[in-house]
């Protein structure tokens, strides 16, 4: 009867002691060394049983090595860069574009050191928000005050559960049509059950008039809120409320007006092509009382904003949730930097990664497509690599969103299916994410910083070279 070649397993204390191992452990914690010694040997137990002809065992040195891969690879980061080939600047697989180098810097520093600001403009407040960060906030909005948190989600829950504070029992009127979702966990109806407000619905689907908010003002009510729709469009819809109709009520029957912008800017972008995005002083110049908005236009950190009057702002800041809900000091440290790029809208558009993206022209676009399919034609893998107009967008369809004109380049492959070079393309470093579209790959411009066009026709080398 042959040996069982199980018996030949090395013992996981002769794996611990041989040279290679001891390395590892030198770097890596133990615990982890100790798991992936035990999955290694499992796994080569598992692959003697199922061989179909007699092995013989891996020796210490070959499991070492093994072992030794495995733990590096594990420890490698679960992120790795990408270069947004889609066309959509806000991918849900992607994320947002870049922050600024500056912002990248500052919160860097503010992360990997202890931090002293230059006087009392570094000087925190009672939850921990940095003055010049509200000072800069009020300068672009014109608010009396503002107020960050670490989400949208968390800003509106703030606003709400402050006004939950001062009007227990009573109810927000909203329109029907805006109580939208944006993202996983942003849906009105449910913030506002979290915060302890009442929602009190008005206007049908697709029809809103300012006689809906003023028949269902009654001594219950304690806010009027505006929902801006974003993205979310309601096709046919007719809207002839305006957030001045609906100040004008507040004013008279003394309630507060919200309005919840969403993503917006912080100076007006039509000049630069976006005139469908909503901007954070329009709303204080109508006389909204508080002010929600992200970060995502105007290419700021991750983080949501209240622009307000001065004694809510102050409501906010007692609530036992603002500490909570307080972005940590690097968050601060970069949209800190970006504010400061914002002061001036003609650098901020060439120097933010979000609007440099989302402002550069067709024509731009068109010049480097050209260059851009000359270059990548140049591959074995390509057949064909031609530059052709296509359009690209704020956000991803169905979702209907602004449409951004652009170029692209439209690759036809050589030898390689599609498919297979869109999976080769992802699973290089930098990865490139594209759209197939039959039996061509198509890499928008319109999300690729022209910084990457290098690593772009690279990346295309790669997979030849693989």
């Amino acid at each position: 009867m042959a040996p069982n070649p199980l018996r030949s397993i090395p013992s996981v204390n002769e794996l611990l002691e041989s040279p290679a191992i001891k390395a590892v452990v030198d770097r890596i914690h133990p615990g982890a060394v100790m798991a992936t010694v035990r999955s290694v040997l499992d796994e080569v137990a598992a692959e003697m049983r199922s061989a179909a002809v007699e092995r013989t065992w891996p020796s210490v040195s070959e499991l070492a090595e093994r072992i030794s891969r495995r733990v590096f690879d594990g420890d490698a980061p679960d992120v790795k860069p990408a270069i947004n080939a889609t066309g959509v600047l806000f991918h849900p697989e992607l994320g947002c574009p870049p922050l600024a180098d500056d912002a990248v810097k500052a919160m860097v520093v503010a992360a990997g050191e202890y931090t002293l600001g230059p006087g009392p403009g570094a000087q925190r407040d009672s939850a921990g928000q940095s003055d010049c960060v509200e000072r800069l906030l009020k300068n672009l909005t014109g608010a009396e005050a503002a107020f960050v948190a670490v989400s949208d989600v968390a800003a509106t829950v703030l606003a709400l559960t402050a006004l939950a504070a001062l009007a227990a029992g009573r109810e927000v009127i909203v329109a029907r049509a805006q109580l939208i979702q944006r993202g996983d966990h942003y849906r009105w109806p449910e913030l506002a059950a979290a915060a302890g407000v009442a929602l009190r619905e008005v206007g049908a689907v697709n029809h809103l008039l300012p006689e809906d908010y003023a028949r269902a003002i009654t001594d219950r009510s304690a806010a009027l809120a505006m929902v801006h729709p974003g993205s979310v469009a309601i096709v046919g819809g007719t809207a002839g409320a305006t957030l001045e109709d609906v100040v004008s009520l507040g004013r008279h029957h003394a309630l507060p007006v919200i309005h919840d912008l969403g993503p917006a800017g912080l100076f007006d972008l039509a000049p630069f092509g976006l005139a469908a995005a909503p901007v954070v002083s329009e709303s204080i110049a109508a006389g909204a009382d508080l002010v929600l908005f992200g970060h995502e236009m105007f290419g700021g950190p991750a983080c949501g904003i209240i622009a307000s009057r001065q004694t809510w702002v102050d409501r906010i800041r007692r609530s036992p949730m603002a500490g909570a809900f307080q972005p940590p000091p690097p968050t601060l440290a970069a949209l800190a930097a970006t504010l400061r790029l914002i002061e001036t809208p003609e650098k901020a558009h060439r120097v933010i990664p979000v609007l440099q993206l989302a402002t550069t022209s067709a024509e731009n676009l068109k010049n480097r497509a050209e260059r851009l399919a000359a270059q990548i034609g140049a591959a074995s893998t390509v057949e064909i690599a031609e530059p052709a107009p296509t359009a690209g967008s704020l956000y991803p369809a169905p979702v209907i969103g602004a449409e951004l004109p652009g170029w692209c380049v439209r690759i036809k492959p050589s030898g390689i299916s599609v498919v297979r070079l869109a999976e080769a393309l992802r699973s290089g470093a930098p990865a490139v994410v594209g759209l197939a579209e039959q039996d061509h790959l198509v890499l928008n411009l319109r999300s690729v910083l022209p910084r990457q066009d290098t690593a772009l026709v690279e990346a295309i080398g790669a997979v030849a070279a693989r």
